[in-house]
């Protein structure tokens, strides 16, 4: 039997519609949150539909999560109902050399991972902070570790993200309100089709860590109310690693792994 949705705490999951947004979702649903999911495209109400077979009361907003007035249409859905928690997991990334890209795209990777993303931050971790309760998950990167060549951008807005939990976290110490970073590395998602990266990268071709996986680590570390978590033991060698040597020598690493053309050598 399910339970009332009055009764069962809010989540709200952004970039819900697949991947480790997706997979985030099910996780809360799985685990006794209500959901308002969000994304960009109209895959979303499907996904709804799955989470609701999970026993959840789901809400799906299709909107443009890189802008203020999309994360406003967002927050509309609340209709004042606290959230329990946030799981800010909108992303976007974009391949090829940074003067080879378009504009246009590159400041959408800007403003969905950080401009949109802090937004909604802001605005509902105000109100956590004034009830005194609440959890946020945001989807940081491994990449936020190592300069990004041939994805300058996607790791340039994954640093801000990644340092951005920390200092809120810490800023929110003792409030009763968790920031919690989720920091995968390449994941099994439509990121690198949708980055133009699937078919002549390194990255793109190679074997990747499991979503499901990456989420219940996310979501786990979420409700422990852990500062960090780096899903998958080559990961947090591969980010220990990052911590230790010049950034030089990264970003040629990163070069040998996102650089077009890669794939075939």
């Amino acid at each position: 039997m399910t339970t009332p949705a009055s009764s069962r705490p809010l989540a709200i999951v952004t970039g819900a519609s697949t991947g480790i947004g997706y997979e985030l979702a099910k996780q809360c649903a799985q685990n006794g949150f209500d959901l308002l999911v969000a994304a960009d495209e109209s895959s979303i109400h499907q996904a709804a539909t799955d989470f609701q077979a999970l026993g959840s009361s789901v809400e799906a907003v299709e909107a443009d999560l890189s802008t203020t007035e999309g994360v406003d249409q967002l927050l509309g859905a609340l209709n004042g109902r606290p959230v329990g928690a946030l799981l800010a997991n909108a992303g976007r990334g974009l391949g090829k050399g940074f003067l080879d890209q378009d504009f246009a795209a590159a400041r959408k990777v800007v403003d969905t991972n950080i401009t949109g993303t802090i937004y909604l931050i802001q605005t509902v971790g105000r109100e956590m902070r004034s009830r005194g309760e609440g959890r946020i998950l945001i989807t940081g990167s491994i990449a936020g570790f190592m300069p990004g060549t041939y994805q300058a951008v996607y790791n340039g807005t994954k640093a801000f993200l990644d340092s951005f939990s920390f200092a809120l976290r810490h800023e929110l110490k003792d409030s009763g309100v968790t920031v919690s970073c989720l920091m995968p590395g390449a994941t099994e998602t439509e990121f690198f089709e949708r980055a133009d990266m699937a078919e002549d990268t390194k990255v793109g071709t190679q074997k990747k860590d499991e979503a499901a996986k990456v989420a219940k680590d996310g979501f786990e570390a979420m409700m422990a109310g852990k500062g960090d978590v780096v899903s998958g033991w080559m990961n947090k060698l591969q980010s220990a690693i990052a911590n230790v040597l010049p950034a030089g020598m990264t970003a040629e690493q990163h070069r040998s792994m996102a650089e077009p053309g890669t794939a075939k050598k």
